[in-house]
């Protein structure tokens, strides 16, 4: 199944940020403002040939607009170049068993879908304002866009106690969820039933804007081995190859390719 161009996709994935007390309307307007009168402030500024406070202003403008692009561009782009190349360097057989913590619109989970010819695709979320347009009924109507909704099934759940039997899965993939739990105890919950419901010799990969190399520590704790140094940086994001290691090797491998911050880890078991 390594033909299969993963950032290609037919489905709408929305935009990810927290939504929960401002919509995401009502966040755009209130960038736009901002802009609008830095702009103008800008241009006053230089009506006024006050170069110093023109330059300030501008740079600033200049600032929140990148930085808006680039958030766009990793959005609705990068995730999907990122996770495109994560996934079809696990040469998956196409019979496995994957689940998604925290699957939201699917966009991890549906391309995975595609290299599982004979296998199922199973994502869990609570479905909540983390991310536009959030829902069960999108993901599902995203999977028949992909053509891959007979392999997909979808739960409403809590990542911190999965509704699954002990070593259901072979592959656990996350994109930017467990950091929503908001404590390290829920966040280290997670991690524990990821490990639990992981069958012996399979895989996990977490990506996440913070706390990866807890999350690191954690699995090594469980026992799971990582392996590799990290993979070139795309849209912010840290790659992390994995693969099966004799017992006890992955603790120095870490120990020097450890991210600090956000980025991808891997582990297996």
């Amino acid at each position: 199944m390594s033909n299969v161009d993963l950032r290609r996709h037919r489905g709408t994935y929305g935009f990810d940020g927290d939504f929960r007390l401002i919509p995401a309307a009502g966040q755009v307007t209130i960038f736009g403002a901002l802009c609008t009168a830095l702009a103008a402030f800008t241009v006053l500024n230089i009506t006024a040939g006050r170069v110093v406070g023109a330059v300030i202003t501008g740079l600033i403008t200049l600032w929140l607009a990148l930085s808006a692009a680039s958030y766009a561009f990793t959005t609705r782009v990068g995730k999907f170049t990122v996770w495109a190349r994560i996934l079809t360097g696990l040469g998956l057989r196409g019979d496995e068993d994957l689940l998604d913590l925290g699957c939201g619109r699917g966009a991890v989970l549906l391309a995975a879908a595609k290299l599982l010819p004979r296998g199922r695709a199973v994502g869990v979320d609570l479905w909540r304002a983390d991310q536009t347009g959030n829902s069960a009924r999108t993901t599902l109507r995203n999977a028949e866009l992909e053509g891959v909704g007979g392999r997909v099934t979808l739960h409403s759940g809590d990542m911190t106690r999965l509704p699954f039997d002990d070593h259901s899965f072979d592959v656990i993939v996350s994109s930017l969820a467990i950091h929503n739990i908001p404590n390290a105890a829920g966040r280290e919950a997670a991690i524990d039933e990821a490990v639990r419901v992981l069958r012996p010799g399979g895989r996990i990969l977490i990506a996440d804007l913070g706390s990866t190399r807890h999350y690191l520590a954690r699995l090594q704790s469980l026992g799971l081995t990582e392996t590799g140094p990290p993979q070139p940086r795309l849209a912010g994001v840290v790659e992390r190859t994995l693969g099966p290691h004799p017992p006890g090797h992955g603790q120095g491998e870490a120990g020097r390719h450890r991210p600090s911050r956000g980025g991808v880890v891997g582990a297996s078991r």
